[in-house]
């Protein structure tokens, strides 16, 4: 991944972020922060 590619992913994740808290509020977010910490739980057991 060269860094022109990494840099435009990442700022389309942050705009698609800061757009879905601008539309819904930041209760989607809090709530994927949740699962995503338990996905990291779940699969670092299984390494």
């Amino acid at each position: 991944m060269t860094n022109r590619i990494a840099i435009s992913l990442g700022v389309f994740l942050i705009a698609a972020a800061v757009i879905d808290i601008a539309m819904f509020g930041d209760l989607h977010m809090i709530f994927l922060g949740k699962k995503l910490f338990a996905l990291i739980d779940w699969i670092a057991f299984w390494r």
